[in-house]
């Protein structure tokens, strides 16, 4: 469920039939593929799936498809993309967007963990975890579109936090890291072993909380200088 890009994908004319010189691509088109595509890889993974599948599961040419996407790495890597973008939209990793320093991380704790716990997320990273499913192209394309893309969105945020000075981190890239390992925690890998499908509100609350306030008691300025710290 690697890190957000700020930018949508750039319309290119359409290649498909019918598409005149300079004509847009068609945004519900794109939207139903990207919504079969990330329903079939999530339960079928990689291998299990094809540009048929996909292009009769969105209700369009399979000539559509490849106009949209290119090939399947990209439309792979696309509906992972997008998936991550639901739960995580760019604008969550605008500084002082809203709130404080500890409302704005919490938010993005949030939305990070309702992702990861989704039940296409959870599905994914089981086939991505399964020996000899797929190949390690696969499982690269997985974790560049995903988590890495999600920890750089993060770790940019942490980035302006600490040019702002809301935030002591001599490790950018680690504490980012840490931080979305720290959420992950105990109920994700019960959920990943089949242990738990539903989560108490009030226990992935108070999860969340601790995990900010952890993280806050490490890196935040405010509290290292009330505690005496440099």
């Amino acid at each position: 469920m690697d890190a957000i890009s700020t930018t949508s994908p750039v319309p290119v004319p359409d290649a498909g039939r019918g598409a005149g010189p300079g004509r847009p691509k068609d945004l519900g088109k794109r939207a139903a593929i990207l919504d079969a595509a990330k329903r079939l890889f999530s339960t079928h993974g990689f291998d299990g799936v094809s540009m048929d599948q996909i292009a009769t599961d969105a209700g369009v040419s399979k000539l559509t498809v490849y106009s949209h996407f290119g090939d399947k790495d990209s439309l792979f890597g696309a509906a992972v993309r997008a998936k991550c973008e639901e739960q995580l939209p760019p604008e969550l990793f605008l500084v002082g967007l809203e709130g404080n320093l500890r409302e704005q991380i919490t938010a993005i704790a949030r939305a990070f963990f309702a992702l990861v716990t989704s039940e296409e997320a959870v599905a994914m990273h089981r086939m991505m975890m399964v020996p000899g499913t797929g190949d390690a192209h696969v499982r690269e394309l997985f974790w560049q579109a995903g988590p890495q893309r999600v920890k750089e969105g993060f770790a940019a945020f942490l980035r302006d936090e600490v040019a702002q000075g809301a935030l002591d981190i001599p490790d950018i890239e680690r504490a980012a890291s840490q931080f979305l390992c720290l959420l992950k925690g105990e109920l994700h890998m019960q959920m990943m072993c089949g242990l738990c499908c539903t989560l108490a509100g009030e226990d992935v609350e108070a999860h969340i909380h601790a995990t900010v306030d952890l993280f806050l008691r490490a890196y935040g300025t405010a509290r290292r200088q009330e505690a005496g710290g440099a």
